[in-house]
């Protein structure tokens, strides 16, 4: 097992865009192995506090350990970040200072073989689960789900343009034999895409993508959790989101625009009479992605977008 290693990405935005107080209360959903949740707590000294969530037990056990010096004011919990909710309710808390949301992988699941997650592990497990527990893993998926699901998965999660062909190929192998590793399903996304089409990012990365967040349920429900985290906020409170691809994106985009809307009327009516109120005032309007320092030292960072939006009612 490796050694649990992650850079957390754009650590100063992050913290610059959640307006850090001393004293204040924070929820970071996305612990991992701690990077954000350290700097939250060392900038909010000395008695400022922390509530986190993360579903990998080895991420839990490094931010434990991470977070050490600060013992006492922080709680992390093995839950999903959509359950953000019972987790509050159990820690006896109503509304946040803040809130952190971080939907990269990190770069210890990616680079322990064990995972599953990179197609750079030829005979790494078709596992892909952030939380270990759970019972849908890779391998499932692309040995039991239907050529139009897998084409369908491929297509929306991975915006992979020859989506149906890999899934045809994905059926006609796991016909002859069940998949069972990275090196396979690899094998079978670069034998499905034309030489012509296959430069610049690596041809599987965006099937593997899709996989991975199917097998995880990154995107559902992703809209209406801003919308109830940021009812959990205090007025004045921050909410900051580091999005990896466009789906996951898109979709904060569109719940901040329609808290920070004053009005959902259809715009044929004269009057407003939804009795809608603006909740937020988006920060970034166009979101901020890592500068060329940090790019230098972390490449994995150059999908990363970050939005920030403050509290007002």
């Amino acid at each position: 097992m490796l050694e649990f290693s992650h850079k957390s990405v754009m650590p100063e935005e992050c913290m610059e865009g959640l307006a850090l107080k001393e004293g204040g209360l924070y929820f970071d959903g996305t612990g991992g192995g701690g990077g954000h949740s350290y700097e939250i707590l060392r900038r909010t000294s000395p008695t400022g506090r922390l509530i986190a969530t993360d579903l990998d037990d080895e991420a839990i056990r490094a931010a434990k350990e991470r977070l050490s010096p600060f013992e006492g004011r922080f709680s992390i919990y093995k839950s999903d970040y959509k359950n953000f909710a019972r987790v509050f309710d159990e820690a006896g808390i109503d509304k946040v200072d803040g809130a952190l949301l971080d939907f990269g992988v990190s770069s210890h699941q990616i680079d322990d073989a064990e995972r599953g997650f990179s197609y750079r592990q030829p005979e790494a497990p078709l596992d892909m689960r952030m939380d270990r527990d759970a019972s849908l893993t890779a391998e499932r998926v692309l040995n039991t789900y239907p050529e139009e699901k897998l084409a369908r998965i491929l297509k929306t999660y991975g915006e992979e343009p020859f989506a149906k062909t890999i899934a045809k190929n994905v059926v006609r192998a796991r016909e002859k034999k069940p998949l069972t590793t990275c090196g396979e399903f690899a094998e079978i996304i670069r034998g499905s895409i034309p030489l012509k089409f296959q430069f610049g990012a690596p041809c599987e990365r965006k099937s593997f993508q899709a996989v991975r967040i199917e097998v995880n349920g990154e995107l559902d429900g992703l809209y209406d959790l801003v919308i109830r985290l940021v009812g959990r906020l205090k007025k004045g409170g921050r909410i900051a989101i580091l999005t990896f691809h466009s789906l996951e994106d898109r979709a904060v985009k569109e719940a901040f625009r329609y808290l920070e809307s004053p009005c959902v009327c259809p715009k044929n009516l004269p009057v407003c009479v939804c009795g809608k109120k603006q909740e937020i005032k988006v920060i970034t309007h166009k979101p901020i992605t890592a500068g060329e320092e940090e790019l230098s030292v972390n490449p994995r960072s150059k999908s990363a977008k970050l939005r920030v939006a403050e509290k007002i009612l």
